[in-house]
């Protein structure tokens, strides 16, 4: 009991020194997605993650889209796709700094049986 209260107190003591301007410094920090494309509405890019959890990125005129070396415009994005997506969250939205497309997928032939 005493070492919670202890720990508790320290805690408490750390939060009242470090202020509010501590506790939002992490406002404007990368996050990375890594994920499906599920569906792409003009600037808006909906990925399903690899968690299973479906979010809603913003793309601007900054936002710089690559596939391996080469850049790409947004129209590369369509469903089906798989991302990297770096972003950073502002004022409660996602906004893309970068996407990365996954490898194009390798044309499958079919042998024709003489």
């Amino acid at each position: 009991m005493v070492n919670r209260l202890m720990i508790g107190a320290a805690l408490a003591a750390v939060l009242a020194f470090a202020g509010p301007g501590t506790l939002a410094a992490h406002e404007g920090h990368t996050h990375k997605a890594l994920g499906t494309v599920s569906s792409v509405e003009g600037n808006h890019v909906v990925v399903k993650t690899t968690a299973g959890k479906s979010i809603t990125v913003m793309l601007d005129g900054k936002t710089r889209i690559t596939r391996g070396k080469d850049t790409l415009d947004a129209a590369a994005l369509k469903a089906g796709e798989r991302v990297s997506i770096d972003y950073i969250e502002e004022n409660k939205m996602m906004m893309a700094q970068a996407v990365k497309l996954g490898a194009a997928p390798v044309a499958k032939t079919v042998a024709k049986k003489k």
